[in-house]
């Protein structure tokens, strides 16, 4: 078949039948119909390309205005005078008296936040920061980790449901007794011992608000801002109540004070301050309980130990031989496991592990038995995956001692 109109002759002689000219037009006319579906297409492609070229245009257009435009600074506001409005800029503690009108002077009160430009002018008043920060820590799905997850820490299990569950659950037991209930639980041992997962198995089990931290996500590089999010979140928690509040590495804000002068010691501290305010402070705390986890026990400060912060110091071990068992039990439920295996030997042959050596040991085996294409794991790949785990600890430890 031809291509192109030019290709196809017109037989205009003398000689040519009127049934070969038909032919031929038709042929022209089925030529030009394909062409004009191509050129059909190729215009629908040219405009989504003009399309996408149009919303980049815009989007760097508009990319471009804000880049132009004065930054402006958080601030909050001091106090209300007859002269103006007294603010505190954030970062840098600048203080400065500034105009305001009369129709912002009205919504304006102490302590709001408001957005100032490089004249520390008042552009507009901030809504509550707390929820932008504090209420992204809050746990909105439960863990699948239930208290039948975690084994060998039988008794500390028992100690933090009787802390944190039995005063959400049963208030008037305590009631009834005339004792306040626990104020908080302070959880510490070597890592990969279970703390965090009992935290988390109290956060399935609870119908309480659960809002979960980390001790470094307090620490901030502008003064005051630690302090601040503490703040936020006990204040999310009371309006939340009946809350449990998580801190895991709260040796990062906890740590003994010392005589250093720098400016960043002194921001870790103030917001330790404010969290030690927070937890036993002159404002009642109302029904909140508070689980905190560190591996470093020896770091924490002696104020935040104290009765009525923490009232239980539990002590989160390596599990004993039993213990070790009942966990590679747990670890191996969904594992095709040979029959020959037995869990009382691997729990003796893996001495000093922690739960997370045990769990990372079972799915080592289980990468085994995939790489040698079996469906059932032997004792022969767990043994070799706990020498495995084994060196990699120990080459670790080696890096430690390097970098100290």
């Amino acid at each position: 078949m031809t291509d192109t109109v030019d290709d196809v002759d017109l037989p205009y002689k003398d000689d040519a039948s009127q049934q070969e000219k038909v032919q031929a037009l038709e042929e022209r006319l089925e030529i030009l119909e394909r062409q004009n579906e191509e050129m059909r297409d190729k215009l629908l492609d040219a405009n989504a390309e003009n399309n996408k070229y149009q919303q980049k245009l815009e989007r760097l257009t508009h990319e471009n205005k804000k880049l132009k435009q004065s930054p402006l600074f958080v601030a909050t506001v001091q106090e209300i005078t007859d002269e103006g409005v007294i603010i505190k800029q954030h970062g840098n503690n600048q203080e400065a008296l500034t105009e305001v009108t009369d129709d912002m002077r009205t919504q304006l009160t102490p302590d709001a936040r408001v957005a100032v430009n490089n004249s520390l002018s008042i552009v507009k008043e901030l809504s509550d920061e707390t929820d932008v920060r504090a209420r992204v820590m809050q746990v909105e799905h439960s863990p699948d980790v239930t208290y039948g997850d975690i084994g060998g820490i039988d008794e500390q299990m028992e100690e933090v449901r009787e802390t944190v569950e039995m005063p959400i659950e049963s208030p008037e037991m305590f009631d009834e007794v005339g004792i306040d209930p626990p104020s908080g639980v302070l959880l510490h041992g070597p890592p990969g011992t279970g703390k965090t997962m009992l935290a988390k198995a109290v956060a399935n089990q609870t119908d309480a608000t659960f809002i979960k931290m980390a001790g470094s996500e307090l620490v901030h590089k502008f003064i005051g801002e630690g302090a601040k999010l503490v703040r936020d979140l006990f204040e999310l928690a009371r309006q939340q109540e009946p809350a449990v509040v998580f801190i895991d590495e709260i040796d990062a804000i906890a740590a003994k004070r010392t005589e250093s002068k720098t400016s960043g010691d002194a921001e870790v501290q103030r917001t330790m301050m404010q969290l030690l305010a927070e937890m036993d402070g002159f404002e009642e705390r109302g029904q909140i309980s508070i689980i905190a986890a560190t591996n470093r026990f020896d770091m924490l400060d002696r104020a935040i130990l104290r009765p009525g912060r923490f009232d239980r110091l539990i002590e989160v071990p390596r599990p004993d031989e039993e213990g070790r068992e009942i966990i590679f039990e747990i670890h191996t439920r969904s594992m095709s496991v040979a029959d020959e295996v037995d869990f009382a030997d691997l729990a003796a042959i893996a001495s000093e592990a922690s739960g997370a050596d045990i769990k990372a040991t079972c799915t080592e085996a289980g990468m085994y038995a995939i790489r040698d294409d079996r469906q059932e794991v032997t004792t022969e790949d767990f043994e070799l995956a706990w020498e495995k785990i084994q060196q990699t600890e120990e080459e670790g430890d080696d890096v430690s001692r390097t970098f100290a």
